[in-house]
This record gives C-alpha cells, structure tokens and sequence, in this order.
C-alpha cells in the first residue's frame, strides 16, 4: 500500500498554477503512489475533502484522469466565488476493500467530505462508511442504482445510473442512425463482469425491447476486466455473424479488444460503447489511427456551456494535448458540488454540509443537462448524455444535436485501410 498520510497528500484547491501543480504532482500524477500535492496556503479555512480514487491498480490510467479533473479545480471555484478546499488524497488501489479502509482512514485524519471512487463496487463501499460516520460522500462517477437507494441520507450522487446511461444511449444510437443512415442488423454485448458491467447488463435486459432498436442482440458475454487475453471472446463474437459491438468496458480492455479486432480481421460496421475505456486520452494514444470510429455513449459535458469551455482551458494549459473527458467533468462537478454546499451552510459540521448539499440547485455547470440538483434519495436525475466518437485523435460530440458540435460517421473505416 501507498502511504497516504494527511501531511504528504493534502492541498487546498485555490490559485494552482501549471508550475505548482507539476512540481508537485511529478508529471500530472502519473505515479499513483507517489504523494501528489504539498499544503498550498490561502485565505480562508478550507473545508478538508477526501478525494478517493484507483489511482493504482487495474483502474490506474482513468484514476489518475480522474485526479487531473481535481487540480484544475481551484482556480475555476475561486472565478465563482467559492471557498477554498482542502484535499486529502486516498489510493483506493482499484479494491472496493481498499476503498473502505482507505475512506475510515481518511475519516480518522480529518476529512469532512468524502468525493470518489469512479467504480461502482468502491464506491459502495465508501457510501457504507459515509454512512456510518455520518460524513457527506459526493459521488463523482458510479452508476450501479443501489447506491441511491438504500436510504441513505448522507450520499449523493452527481452521475446518471445505469438505466438512465442506457435510456439515453438507446435514444443517441437512433439519432447516430438516422443522421448516418445506416444501422448495424445484429450486434454482439460485451460487457465486464465488475458490478457497473452486471449492472449494465441487468438494465438492457429490461429496457432493449421498449426503445424499438434496429438490431437485435446476438449474443451476450461478460469477461473479466483484469483479463490479459481477450482473443477468444472476439473470436465467439465474430463467429455470430453480427456486424456491430456493443459494450460496456473499461480502459486496458477497451486497448486488448480492439487490438484482437484488428489482429482477427474484422472490422465491425459499429462500435457502440455505452462506458469509459474508448473514449480515455490513453486509449487514443496507445492505438493511434486505430482508435478512430469508435462512438461512446457516456455521460458527458455541453461543449457550448461557458463552464465546460474555461474547464477545457484550463485542462489544456494544465496538462496540454489531453481531451476533457467525463472523468474531469463529473469529478470537478462534485467539488464544486462540495464548496457550493459548504459556502451555503457555513459550517464544517457534517449534518449541515449534508443540508445544504440536499438543497443544492446549480444552473451553471458543464454536464449536459439543466444543472445540478438531488431528489430525496440524493440522485441528480436530471442529467442526460451525449454520443461521443474518436475522430483523429480528438473527440467530438455527435449527439443529441442540442450539445452536439460534430456530425457522426459510420460505418466504422476498416482497420486494415487505415
């Protein structure tokens, strides 16, 4: 384990210059368990925020995104006039064990607020401490539904669940569809076996047949997301004579799948992915012209929102040639969730934190959809998605038309003729 001590990991989210936050990250934080940020002093007591997230691990590359979205924070709350935060960091090593040890340690050393864990099965974790303690959890990504609905009143979600992704996946794909004029006949699911992959799977299960989808389903497979080889599932998939993908992944396996699509020759007409993995700057990088064509299905920011447009900026002169992606909006989202909740209530203590992030009603966010707000068992439910497709490097938004800055292409250009 990485030692996560309050004095080595802890920062306060204020005027952060690209300088400070390179010297004391150590290249963007590319190294999970080194300590991250020294105490950057400010005006004005801090409210001490436990950001937990896989910073190591099998989920290390979208952790440490995740973290990116953190230190480009400060300056933007402060821009709106919101106090400063203190940050504690904790490495939930991509373990739902970890993660709850990691959030009672961070509880122990002085956190008032806990934000993370970016995966479903850590963040449930972390919500049963939250919980306990009695200490507000902003969850920045985590879709599984019963999260929200244990009664909780101490943990609130700024991220749509898994029926509301698909819902809004379903509807984008036909809009894709229509635009592109073409449609995939069949398509084979694949998805992880983690608890947002079964989530995922457990809702298309009761959704697919009310949406009147052009394709039907094949065949369904779950794997391992940890899996070093995937050369067999795509060879299953390919033999069902399918012509689309349809997914929900994670990063490393997004990079084996593609990787077993070229090496197999098949090329199919669409790759729909309604998760991380495709979509991640790595991902892009890693395969190059072979990460093209790729549409995602994820909750997403407004490209046409002024928040959305300084967080770019921001992210572009913090750490230049990296795409803003939903790991930085929906984890500067839930920060700015916690200092507009603690600006509101005036207090440190817990219970009132927790009021004033219940009567939370932001209009001026970058997520798309009408802004940030809880319903009685802590959800936003007013969030909505987009389809985003790799295209040369960059990501461009292709659906809904309302946030859309792109048109979308398909089918999908064959591997080999790249």
């Amino acid at each position: 384990m990485t030692n996560d001590s309050p004095r080595e990991n802890r920062h306060q989210l204020t005027s952060i210059t690209r300088r400070t936050f390179v010297a004391a990250a150590g290249a963007a934080g590319a190294v999970a368990g080194a300590s991250p940020f020294s105490v950057i002093h400010a005006q004005g007591a801090a409210l001490k925020v436990g950001v937990l997230l896989p910073r190591s691990g099998v989920q290390a590359g979208i952790g440490q995104d995740c973290h990116r979205g953190v230190g480009i924070t400060g300056d933007i709350l402060k821009g709106l006039g919101l106090p400063p935060l203190e940050i504690m960091n904790g490495d939930t090593e991509s373990s739902p064990d970890v993660a709850r040890a990691r959030a009672e340690r961070l509880i122990n050393e002085g956190a008032q607020l806990l934000v993370g864990a970016f995966d479903s099965g850590q963040s449930t974790a972390i919500a049963q401490v939250a919980e306990q303690k009695g200490i507000p959890f902003v969850i920045n990504i985590a879709a599984a539904p019963p999260i929200t609905e244990q009664g909780y009143k101490f943990v609130f979600r700024n991220f749509p669940t898994a029926p509301m992704i698909l819902s809004d996946a379903f509807a984008n794909q036909k809009e894709v569809f229509t635009a592109t004029g073409m449609a995939p006949k069949s398509v084979v699911f694949m998805h992880v076996n983690d608890t947002f992959g079964t989530s995922m799977a457990g809702a298309i299960g009761g959704l697919f047949s009310k949406f009147g989808m052009p394709y039907t389903i094949a065949e369904t497979m779950a794997y391992d997301p940890a899996a070093r080889d995937l050369s067999v599932e795509v060879a299953k998939a390919k033999a069902t004579g399918a012509d689309g993908l349809l997914l929900v992944s994670r990063l490393n396996d997004a990079v084996l799948l593609t990787r077993e699509l070229v090496k197999q020759r098949w090329t199919p007409t669409a790759i729909l992915s309604m998760g991380p993995g495709w979509y991640e700057d790595q991902y892009l990088k890693t395969l190059g012209k072979l990460a093209d064509g790729p549409i995602s299905f994820v909750p997403w920011f407004d490209p046409n929102k002024k928040l959305s447009q300084q967080l770019e900026a921001a992210l572009a002169k913090a750490h230049p040639g990296i795409n803003l992606n939903t790991n930085h909006i929906f984890t500067f989202e839930a920060l700015l969730v916690a200092a507009d909740a603690y600006k509101r209530a005036g207090s440190t203590d817990p219970k009132a934190l927790a009021d004033a992030i219940r009567t939370t009603n932001i209009k001026d966010n970058a997520s798309i959809g009408p802004g940030i707000s809880f319903d009685a068992k802590g959800q936003n439910v007013t969030l909505k998605n987009a389809a985003i497709q790799n295209r040369g490097g960059k990501l461009v938004t292709v659906a809904p038309s309302a946030a859309a800055n792109a048109k979308p292409e398909l089918p999908v250009a064959p591997y080999d003729k790249r």
